[in-house]
C-alpha cells in the first residue's frame, strides 16, 4: 500500500510542477541554512578522542597575585602552568603518563648559503606525548624518556614537513636538520594527524583552535636548554626578570600540562594530590588566591577555553528559526494544494477510502516533497559550506560535511515536510464526501 501511496504522491506532484518546485525550494533553503550552521557546530563541539577523553586531564592553579582578586570571577589568563609547577608534575608519580608542551618556532638553516631559510613551528614536549594522544607514525618512532633527560637533539616531523624538507614518501629517519644553531636528528615521521579541535595545545599562536599543524616536535628539556620561549601565549602577573633563568623561576604561565589516568575513577585521587601540592606551594608564598585547584578532562577543557562560543550556538538557533519560517510557508502552500483536491478526496471517500487512508496518502506525498527538499538542500548546504571555507580561514577546517550530518540533512528535510503537512493533511481528511458529490 505504501508503494501505491508513493506512486500517487509522485503523480500529484507532477500535476502542478511550479507549486511543487516552490515547496521543494522553500524547504531546501531552510534545510541548507540549518544544516550548514549545525554542521559547523557539530564539528566544533565534537569529542576529538572519545575513547579516553575522560582519562586525559589538565591541571590548573591560579598563580595571579591577590591584588585585583574578585571572588567567583574567572581569571582569563589562568589557562596554562608555570615552569616550576610543570617540572613538579613531571617528577610526580601521578597517572600512567605525564606530559607538558609549549609552542615553539624556528628556522631550518640551509646546507648551502644560496638556499632559502625554511621557517617552521611546532611544540616542545616529552616522550609520553605521543603515546598519550596516540599519534600515528609513518616512519620511525618517538624518542624515549632517556632522551628527555639527556636533552637529546632529536626531532619528530609531521608528514607534510618531512615531504617539504626531504621529498614526498621519503623515509627521513636518521637525516639531520639544523635549527637553533644545533644539529637535530630525525627519529620519526608522523602520518596524517591534525585533530579538530586542537585540544592538545589550544593555547597557541599558529592557527587557533581549528587551524594549523605542528610541523616539528622536540624534547621539552632540549628546548629549555636552548632557551626557547613560547611561540604562543605567555602571561606574567609579576616581573619575570631579564634573564632566561629568571623567567623559568617566575610564576609566568606558558606551558600546558597533561595527566593520563589508568581509569576515570582515579580522578579524585589526582585531585587530592593536586590540592596537597597547592597547599605546600601556598605555604611557600607562591599561591595567594583562595580559589579551587582545577582539573579538566578533554571536553571540560574545550568548554573552559570556550572553543564553541555563544554566537556559534546562537547562529544555529537562528537558522532553525528560519527553517521554522520555511515550514510555515510550505504549510500554506500545502493547504492551498490540498484544498484544490477536495473533489478528488470526496470521490475516494465515497468509494470507501477511510480517513486513515487519505491521511497516509497525503502524508506520504509531503514526505516525497521532504526527500526532494533534502536532496536540493544538501546541494545548497555543500555550496554554503564551500562559501564559508572560502570566506573564513578560521572556519575552513570545520565547514565540512560528514556522514552524520549527511544523514541528518534528509531526516531534517523529511521531518520538516511532515510537520508542514500535518495540518493540511488533517484538513483534507475532514472533507465531507456527500457535500463534494452534491457540488459536482
Amino acid at each position: 500500500m505504501f508503494r501505491y501511496y508513493l506512486l500517487l504522491g509522485f503523480r500529484s506532484l507532477r500535476r502542478n510542477p511550479a507549486l511543487t518546485a516552490l515547496m521543494v525550494l522553500t524547504l531546501a533553503v531552510g534545510v541548507a541554512a540549518s544544516v550548514s550552521t549545525l554542521t559547523i557546530l557539530h564539528v566544533m563541539s565534537g569529542n576529538p578522542i572519545p575513547h579516553k577523553s575522560d582519562r586525559l586531564l589538565v591541571p590548573l592553579l591560579d598563580l595571579a597575585p591577590l591584588r585585583g582578586y574578585v571572588p567567583g570571577e574567572k581569571n582569563p589568563y589562568s589557562n596554562q602552568s608555570s615552569y616550576t609547577d610543570v617540572v613538579n608534575y613531571l617528577r610526580s608519580t601521578q597517572g600512567v603518563r605525564r606530559t607538558a608542551l609549549y609552542e615553539i618556532g624556528g628556522s631550518i638553516e640551509p646546507a648551502r648559503r644560496e638556499d632559502p631559510v625554511i621557517n617552521l613551528g611546532g611544540i616542545a614536549t616529552t616522550a609520553d606525548f605521543f603515546a598519550m594522544f596516540e599519534l600515528p607514525f609513518r616512519y620511525g618512532q618517538a624518542w624515549n624518556a632517556a632522551d628527555d633527560e639527556r636533552e637529546a637533539r632529536v626531532a619528530v616531523l609531521s608528514r607534510a614537513q618531512s615531504a617539504k624538507l626531504f621529498g614526498e614518501d621519503v623515509d627521513s629517519v636518521g637525516k639531520r636538520l639544523r635549527m637553533w644553531g644545533s644539529d637535530f636528528t630525525v627519529v620519526g615521521v608522523l602520518d596524517h594527524w591534525n585533530p579538530i579541535p586542537r585540544y592538545t595545545n589550544l593555547v597557541n599562536g599558529s592557527g587557533g583552535y581549528f587551524r594549523g599543524e605542528n610541523e616539528v616536535y622536540v624534547p621539552f628539556r632540549t628546548a629549555i636548554a636552548h632557551e626557547q620561549r613560547s611561540n604562543g601565549s605567555t602571561h606574567c602577573s609579576r616581573d619575570s626578570g631579564v634573564c632566561y633563568k629568571g623567567f623559568l623561576a617566575s610564576d609566568c604561565t606558558w606551558i600546558t600540562a597533561w595527566f593520563e589516568l589508568g581509569s576515570a575513577s582515579d580522578r579524585p585521587a589526582l585531585q587530592s594530590w593536586l590540592d596537597g601540592y597547592a597547599a605546600d606551594q601556598r605555604k611557600g608564598g607562591r599561591i595567594e588566591r583562595p580559589v579551587p585547584n582545577q582539573l579538566f578532562n578533554v571536553m571540560e577543557w574545550l568548554e573552559y577555553n570556550e572553543v564553541v562560543r555563544q554566537d556559534n550556538k546562537l547562529a544555529v538557533w537562528l537558522s532553525f528559526g528560519f527553517l521554522l519560517l520555511c515550514i510555515v510557508n510550505t504549510m500554506g502552500l500545502l493547504l492551498a494544494k490540498f484544498s484544490s483536491r477536495a473533489a478528488e478526496v470526496g470521490v475516494r471517500r465515497a468509494l470507501g477510502a477511510g480517513q486513515g487512508a487519505i491521511f497516509r496518502q497525503f502524508l506520504t506525498e509531503t514526505a516525497v516533497i521532504g526527500l526532494a527538499g533534502g536532496l536540493l538542500g544538501l546541494l545548497l548546504a555543500f555550496g554554503s559550506l564551500a562559501l564559508i571555507r572560502a570566506a573564513s580561514r578560521d572556519l575552513s577546517a570545520v565547514a565540512k560535511m560528514d556522514w552524520t550530518m549527511l544523514a541528518a540533512t534528509f531526516v531534517i528535510a523529511v521531518v520538516a515536510a511532515i510537520v508542514a503537512g500535518l495540518l493540511p493533511t488533517w484538513r483534507a481528511c475532514q472533507v465531507s464526501p456527500a457535500l463534494q458529490l452534491k457540488s459536482q
